[in-house]
């Protein structure tokens, strides 16, 4: 699973890797949580083959995905990521898979390891050798009862590689750069096509820093959230009942 992530490149850094024209502006951020705006690259609507450079924009979109038929927003779950094994196949996900897949910039991401009664640990997981990530992730526009549009997306994620399965069995799908059009391209490129393309990231592509727990609050925001610290190991705190907008219910 992926439930917070952090992107601190320059929108320059961005343009570079993902060949874009331009890219949203956007302050460095260290604390990403599901229902916050998050960056995403989809193909540009003039794909002309053999061109020089790659049609492709970038947006902003709500960090939750909901799929075009979803009547009452309130009720519906809040679809932060999907499993690649079961996209192609799940209604939510479906028609997103086929005609709108995306990448999802990032420095990295964080995951909590949970042993028993043991406090859960937080490890800053980013690429070994530092830069941008491109995580694959599905992106579908819902339009509210209301008359306005909101776009939205998930994070797809699959098994977890030998770096992070001692934290956790799931991680996000890391889309090289080679890769980077064959998954964009939705118009000749069908989902069963691109199935190679969501596996496990290749061993030793990630390293996994313990950071403090100061992460688990939305509110931090600051580079300090990524420093490495001793894996804890006190007990667990008896659990209490958290709000119904604490973030913290989704891991």
């Amino acid at each position: 699973m992926c439930g917070r992530f952090a992107l601190t490149a320059t929108p320059e850094e961005i343009e570079a890797m993902f060949a874009l024209l331009d890219v949203v502006a956007f302050p460095p951020r260290y604390n990403i949580a599901p229902t916050q705006p998050i960056l995403m690259v989809l193909a540009g609507e003039r794909q002309e083959p053999g061109a020089n450079r790659p049609d492709r924009r970038s947006l902003l979109v709500r960090w939750g995905f909901i799929p075009a038929w979803a009547k009452d927003t309130k009720t519906f779950p809040l679809l932060i990521n999907a499993r690649a094994e079961t996209a192609i196949e799940k209604a939510a996900f479906r028609n997103a898979m086929r005609h709108r897949r995306a990448l999802l910039p990032a420095s990295g991401f964080y995951e909590w390891r949970r042993n028993g009664k043991e406090r859960p640990q937080p490890y800053w997981v980013r690429p070994k050798h530092g830069g941008i990530v491109a995580f694959a992730a599905l992106m579908e526009m819902y339009a509210e009862p209301g008359g306005s549009e909101i776009d939205t997306g998930a994070i797809l994620t699959t098994a977890a590689n030998g770096d992070i399965a001692h934290i956790h069995d799931r991680m996000p799908v890391v889309i090289q750069p080679e890769d980077f059009s064959r998954w964009l391209d939705c118009r000749t490129q069908e989902p069963r096509d691109v199935i190679d393309l969501m596996r496990p990231a290749q061993a030793d592509f990630f390293e996994a820093i313990p950071v403090s727990d100061l992460v688990n609050k939305v509110a931090n925001t600051g580079p300090d959230l990524q420093r490495r610290v001793e894996p804890v190991t006190a007990p667990r705190e008896p659990a209490k009942k958290a709000p119904a907008a604490d973030q913290l219910t989704l891991f």
